[in-house]
């Protein structure tokens, strides 16, 4: 029996069967992603989803949905399924469908009178090129497969409508044709492994509406264009391929192609090797430049979660080569001592004060995985990077007397809290944030190492000093022995903000941390006792009366919860480790009923990955992007702590 497995009473129930979502990528940055049914419920949704440099590097949607009719004794099965106004679903191909499973590939199997037809779908690993295989397990007869295309040729981010402006215009190719709607788009090209003939039916599907766009908040219904349909004829044991790719193909190359593209794949059989198959989703290889990508369907490549996550999703699979790669790429986009938050080439926006602070935590586990070029490869960024912080550089972000880094810029959320509304941030903590100095004091305690380690005279003269000083402002600043606890941020207009947040967690879980073994317990049984969830850590204790429970509604509502409750599993990573730390071998198995009692996730949300956020109330339900880097690395990364350091 598949370890992912549907009943046909769930996928038949689209209530449920609409809300788990299919995830795949590849090393091009090209995405497919749909419900389970297959039915898009959001703008995100499509078959062949690519990155276009020509218009700016951002990913569009050439391909949204392929239609699949079966043509047996004079009936006509349409197993396709799209949303219209009203609820209204057509056709309603989910009811043939029998059987779902997604061990190597997504695999469908549909029933249509007496013809069972199942369906594989994948990405090529380096080329924007998905290729779908149809196998006619049963058939009494000859029959007629009929394929539409819908296509979209737009951002992931906009929606398209019935225009004047496209080309409706299609060119042969061989067992097939091309299309490009719009100047400076590739062309899609449409082929099959044997001949098939094309019906040239050009039209628009008018008012295709995606459930999830309408439930947060966004415009969501739009227009595809299909060119017409294809036909061919098929019997029991056929096996037909069908390629969409922006080049042309060799058809008499895609069944190899097809299963070239299956070796090697790691099976999704057990709660791990899920994860370590959503890991790898995140890796895109382009120009030159190896990317973690924060999140799937809507994020980029983000400094912040790069770092965060690169433990896990590289160490956790045994490439360290990729790990330096990665590095290697943030390291060239350095500015100032800062790394890029978000944007691409030509348009980073750097207002970010922690992403320059997780990249020494990034090196530290580099080091510890075998990183043995760490110094040599790193060691001057790591050292720009703390020049600018005590020099002072952009966003107001500098060290003052009391060696603690403060940081203000008006309108601005610089640390990881950055939900903004109507131009306002939600939590501004400005000035000292807890998580900010405690990453600050490991990075300076872990250079001065690494400078005692070559012998950099100058650089130990300079920052020698600061440990201690960091150390004495920080507790002073921070702790509360009454409270038991560490202020989130202090400033100099609010003075000490005491709500209990996550972010004191961090200071905990460190390689250098200021904090003694009582003080960290403490720290620790706060966060248990009203921020640890079965999904992750709450962003603000329920007892607040600014903790919003459900992450729901439109943009300004779901910004507004983002960070004043909503559960993020990602946060697993510092109060586990945290608590290994301080607990030891007696603290393992609470650490590991954290960890994986993630498994029941891999069958909501995300198929086989982890949820960017939860609600913070119980049931603690999947929210925001259905497959998140950190979440994804960090679990990850306290599974290999688990299994090298606290064994049984």
């Amino acid at each position: 029996m598949s370890y992912i497995k549907f009943e046909k009473g769930q996928i038949v129930n689209l209530e449920y069967s609409l809300g788990r979502e299919m995830l795949r990528t590849n090393r091009a940055g090209t995405y497919a992603s749909t419900t389970i049914v297959e039915c898009n419920t959001r703008k995100y949704h499509g078959l062949l989803i690519c990155p276009v440099d020509e218009l700016g590097g951002g990913r569009f949607v050439l391909l949204s949905s392929l239609d699949v009719t079966v043509i047996n004794e004079n009936q006509s099965f349409n197993i396709g399924i799209r949303k219209y106004k009203g609820d209204y679903f057509s056709p309603k191909g989910h009811k043939y469908l029998e059987d779902f499973a997604t061990e190597i590939i997504p695999m469908r199997i549909f029933r249509v009178g007496n013809v069972l037809l199942k369906m594989e779908r994948l990405l090529v690993h380096y080329e924007e090129q998905l290729i779908v295989r149809y196998t006619v397990l049963e058939a009494s007869e000859k029959m007629k497969l009929q394929l539409r295309p819908f296509l979209a040729f737009r951002s992931i981010h906009e929606l398209t409508h019935a225009n004047l402006s496209a080309n409706t215009k299609i060119e042969p190719v061989k067992n097939g044709i091309r299309s490009k709607l719009y100047d400076g788009f590739p062309y899609l090209n449409m082929q099959f492994s044997t001949k098939a003939e094309f019906v040239h039916v050009p039209d628009w599907y008018l008012g295709v509406e995606y459930l999830e766009e309408q439930r947060r908040g966004y415009d969501y219904s739009e227009d595809l264009f299909t060119p017409g349909f294809f036909e061919l004829e098929a019997k029991k044991g056929d096996e037909i391929i069908f390629s969409a790719s922006t080049k042309e193909e060799s058809p008499a190359g895609l069944k190899a192609k097809f299963e070239k593209n299956i070796t090697g794949k790691i099976p999704r059989d057990n709660f791990v090797d899920c994860l370590r198959n959503a890991a790898q989703q995140f890796v895109e290889k382009r120009g030159g430049d190896t990317l973690i990508i924060a999140g799937y369907p809507w994020f980029g490549a983000w400094g912040r979660d790069t770092f965060i996550s690169l433990p896990g999703i590289a160490l956790a699979r045994r490439k360290l080569d990729l790990y330096g790669d990665v590095l290697d790429t943030q390291v060239k986009r350095m500015k100032d001592g800062l790394f890029p938050n978000m944007g691409t080439a030509g348009h980073y926006a750097f207002n970010s004060v922690d992403a320059p602070l997780w990249f020494f935590w990034a090196l530290q586990q580099y080091v510890l995985n075998g990183g043995k070029d760490c110094i040599k490869r790193y060691g001057e960024a790591a050292k720009s990077v703390l020049n600018a912080y005590k020099n002072g550089t952009a966003y107001n972000i500098h060290v003052r007397e009391n060696g603690l880094v403060y940081a203000d810029a008006p309108g601005k959320s610089l640390t990881w809290m950055d939900a903004v509304v109507n131009g306002v941030p939600v939590t501004p903590r400005r000035g000292y944030a807890v998580e900010i100095n405690a990453l600050w004091y490991n990075a300076v305690c872990f250079t001065i190492e690494m400078a005692k380690s070559e012998k950099d005279k100058q650089f130990i003269k300079e920052y020698d000093y600061l440990p201690e000083l960091i150390k004495k402002s920080f507790l002073d600043l921070f702790w509360d022995e009454k409270k038991g606890y560490l202020a989130d941020y202090v400033n100099d207009q609010e003075g000490k903000n005491f709500f209990k947040r996550p972010n004191m967690v961090i200071a905990v879980s460190l390689p250098w941390s200021m904090l003694d073994k009582e003080q960290m317990k403490k720290v620790l049984d706060v966060a248990d006792k009203e921020l640890v969830t079965p999904r992750g850590l709450r962003t603000l204790s329920p007892g607040h009366k600014l903790y919003k429970g459900i992450y729901y509604g439109n943009q300004e509502a779901r910004d507004n919860a983002y960070h004043q409750g909503t559960v993020w599993p990602w946060l697993f990573g510092p109060f586990c480790e945290g608590w290994l730390k301080v607990y030891g071998k007696q603290g393992v198995q609470k650490v590991r009923n954290l960890i994986f009692g993630l498994e029941e996730c891999m069958s909501e949300h995300g198929v086989s990955t982890l949820s960017e956020i939860h609600d913070g109330d119980p049931p603690h339900a999947p929210r925001g992007a259905i497959s998140q880097a950190w979440s994804v690395g960090e679990v990850l990364r306290i599974i290999e702590l688990l299994g090298n350091d606290y064994s049984n």
